[in-house]
């Protein structure tokens, strides 16, 4: 069973996150799995020149996970074969008062990845339904029309909000984007353990937000908001992929597969030259021959 088919969720059956795995028993040892996630990141800039060259289809990686999991650090190692020119990260922070003025999709459509290239979203539109469901107070900083008081901002909020992302999605494949959702499952230990290095090691102070140890607090909220919104928006066109994050190595090893696999199901190849440009081609070759 590969990668996509083992970690993929297409919302068929009920999702319980504290029932899914977030390391899996007898893994590759560690350097068989390096070894595997550099032959994925040579497949990848082989897949991503034949992206680039035949400007047709975009691919969005989008990665959603708890503090500490390690987005930043799987988006480094994960595409560190690729050509920066066919690629954005976009890491969504706090709105600002502009993208507030608008709806909330309106900054993320900013950067979905024009054809021929790969857009990363380090956090992403789904913000807007995990960490506005657990601190319901940012929505009505968002001076949305007809939502004035925190009773409003109910499950049937939500479920209209998911409604939203799914469809957006649906759009997103229908124009040739590869949509690739990725949450990266940790456990609650695991998180101690880092935020504790994090501490510990002098080199990796600059890592530790005082926000970290306050919004730990809500873990128990989190799981919910992210079970909720990854069991709503889970289609068969879109799934997300699970990934045991407790070993960041594996985990890494896992995403490259599942990208390296899902980029090779597009109809990719390098542009073919009609007739009459061969002919020019060959014309050239033999000027350039010639003066040799």
């Amino acid at each position: 069973m590969t990668s996509a088919e083992k970690y993929c969720y297409s919302g068929k059956k009920e999702l319980k996150l504290d029932r899914t795995a977030t390391a899996i028993k007898n893994s590759p040892v560690k350097e068989e799995i390096k070894q595997q996630l550099a032959k994925n990141i040579k497949k990848l800039a082989d897949l991503q020149g034949m992206l680039y060259a035949q400007n047709r289809y975009g691919v969005l990686l989008v990665f959603q996970a708890m503090d500490a999991a390690g987005k930043d650090s799987m988006i480094r190692h994960v595409m560190s074969g690729i050509n920066p020119q066919g690629c954005e990260v976009t890491s969504f922070k706090q709105p600002s008062s502009l993208e507030l003025d608008h709806d909330y999709l309106w900054r993320i459509h900013q950067h979905v990845p024009a054809k021929g290239n790969i857009g990363i979203f380090n956090r992403s539109y789904y913000e807007d339904v995990l960490v506005s469901r657990v601190h319901p107070e940012l929505i009505l900083n968002s001076h949305l029309a007809g939502i004035t008081s925190l009773d409003q901002v109910n499950e049937q909020f939500f479920a209209k909000r998911f409604e939203d992302i799914t469809y957006f999605e649906k759009y997103l494949a229908r124009n040739g984007i590869l949509v690739l959702k990725f949450f990266l499952h940790m456990s609650k230990e695991e998180q101690r353990l880092r935020f504790l290095r994090r501490i510990e090691l002098p080199s990796h102070n600059w890592k530790f937000s005082e926000a970290d140890i306050k919004e730990r607090k809500y873990w128990d909220d989190y799981q919910r908001a992210y079970e909720a919104a990854i069991a709503k928006t889970a289609t068969k066109e879109n799934p997300w992929y699970l990934i045991p994050s407790d070993d960041k190595w594996y985990s890494r090893m896992c995403v490259s597969d599942i990208i390296v696999e899902r980029m090779k199901q597009l109809p990719l190849h390098y542009p073919e030259m009609p007739d009459g440009k061969q002919a020019e081609l060959e014309q050239a070759l033999s000027i350039l021959k010639k003066e040799k």
